[in-house]
C-alpha cells in the first residue's frame, strides 16, 4: 500500500484517496490515529506535526469540494484587507459557489450560493481559489453583518495599509467597487449606500469606526488635510474641523510599538499645535474609539462648542458635505 505522506496534498490527506490507494478503512482509521493525524474535516486529515489552522482548514474544504471559492471574510483574510473581529480563526470559514446541489457544511464552515462567479471574479492566493479583491469587498457591502465592518472592509482595501506585519498597496478603486456593485448582483443598492461612507484616506479600522461615530452624530470633519508646522513639516491629520480648528488624531492598535515610535508620535502631536489655524488637538485611542465612542463624540463636541463659544453644526462648507473625501488643500 502507498505510503500516506505521499497521498497528502498541500498538508492535507483525504480519506477517500487512501482507499483509493488500497487502505483498508478500519486499518487506515488505526494508522492514522497511531501516527497523530489530526481530523480536520470529515474525510480530511492534516499530516502528523501540521497545525491545523484556519488556512490549512480553508485548503482542506477546497480539495473536499473544489467547486468552493473561498469569499467574505475568509477572501479578506487572504487578502490582508482589515476587518473589525480578531483574526481568522475566530469566525466561521466562508465560501462561495454557484452549485446548487447538496454540499456539507462542516461546523465552523459557511457556504453562500451566488448567483454568478465568473472568472473575473476568482484569482488564487496562498493556494486557494479565492474572490478578486474587488468581489470580495462588494460581497462585504452586499452581505456584511453591519455597516461599520463593510466600511472598515472597503476603507482597508481602498488604501495602502500595513498588515500583519506586511505592507501593501491599494488593491481596490472606488471606480471599481462602483463597477463591482452593478446590478444583478443581490444587495447591490444597499453596498451603493455603504459605499458613499467610505473615505480612501483613512489609514486604520480606528479611523474608520472613528469616523461613522462622529457622522452619525452629524460631525462631518475634513480628513487628511495637508497642514504646515512651524518647523516646516508637512502634517496631514486623521480629522480636521477647519472653523473651529480642532483637530482630531485616531490612534490604532499598532502605535507606539517602539519607544522610537512613541517619540515621533509625541513630536507629531505637539508639532500638530503649532500649525496655522490649530486651535486644539484631540486624540483617542483605538480602545476609546470602540469601547466609548459615546464618550468621544462627547469629548469633541464639547470642544467644538468651547472653541466657537457657541453650540451648533460644525463647519462643511469649503470641505463638502461627502463624508472624509482627502481635500488635498493646503492649510499654511
Amino acid at each position: 500500500m502507498q505510503d500516506l505522506t505521499e497521498l497528502t496534498h498541500n498538508g492535507v490527506l483525504l480519506t477517500a484517496h487512501a482507499l483509493a490507494a488500497g487502505w483498508p478503512a478500519r486499518r487506515l482509521t488505526r494508522r492514522l490515529r497511531r501516527d497523530g493525524w489530526a481530523r480536520i474535516h470529515r474525510g480530511a486529515w492534516s499530516a502528523p506535526g501540521v497545525p491545523v489552522d484556519w488556512l490549512l482548514s480553508a485548503r482542506a474544504m477546497q480539495i473536499l469540494r473544489p467547486r468552493l471559492v473561498a469569499s467574505h471574510r475568509t477572501a479578506a483574510a487572504l487578502h490582508g484587507i482589515e476587518l473589525l473581529w480578531s483574526g481568522p480563526g475566530s469566525a466561521p470559514l466562508e465560501f462561495s459557489t454557484t452549485y446548487r446541489g447538496s454540499t456539507d457544511r462542516p461546523a465552523g464552515v459557511r457556504v453562500r450560493l451566488a448567483t454568478s462567479l465568473a472568472d473575473k471574479d476568482r484569482t488564487v492566493r496562498k493556494g486557494l481559489a479565492v474572490t478578486t479583491p474587488a468581489r470580495t469587498v462588494a460581497d462585504l457591502l452586499r452581505a456584511g453583518p453591519g455597516d461599520d465592518e463593510a466600511v472598515v472592509a472597503a476603507d482597508s482595501a481602498l488604501s495602502p495599509r500595513r498588515v500583519a506585519g506586511v505592507t501593501r498597496p491599494a488593491l481596490v478603486t472606488l471606480a471599481g467597487l462602483t463597477a463591482e456593485l452593478a446590478p444583478p448582483l443581490d444587495g447591490a443598492q444597499r453596498a451603493r449606500l455603504r459605499l458613499r461612507l467610505t473615505d480612501p484616506a483613512a489609514e486604520s479600522p480606528a479611523e474608520t469606526v472613528a469616523r461613522l461615530r462622529m457622522h452619525d452624530a452629524g460631525l462631518h470633519p475634513a480628513s487628511q488635510v495637508e497642514l504646515r508646522a512651524q518647523s516646516g513639516r508637512s502634517l496631514r491629520p486623521d480629522f480636521l474641523f477647519l472653523a473651529e480648528g480642532l483637530v482630531v488624531e485616531i490612534e490604532g492598535y499598532a502605535f507606539h510599538g517602539t519607544r522610537e515610535a512613541h517619540a515621533r508620535d509625541a513630536l507629531r502631536f505637539n508639532e500638530l499645535a503649532t500649525c496655522a489655524g490649530v486651535r486644539r488637538v484631540l486624540r483617542f485611542t483605538a480602545a476609546e474609539v470602540f469601547r466609548r465612542p459615546d464618550a468621544m463624540v462627547a469629548t469633541i463636541r464639547a470642544a467644538l462648542t468651547d472653541l466657537t463659544g457657541t453650540p451648533g453644526v460644525p463647519d462643511r462648507g469649503r470641505y463638502g458635505t461627502r463624508m472624509g473625501r482627502k481635500t488635498g488643500v493646503e492649510v499654511s
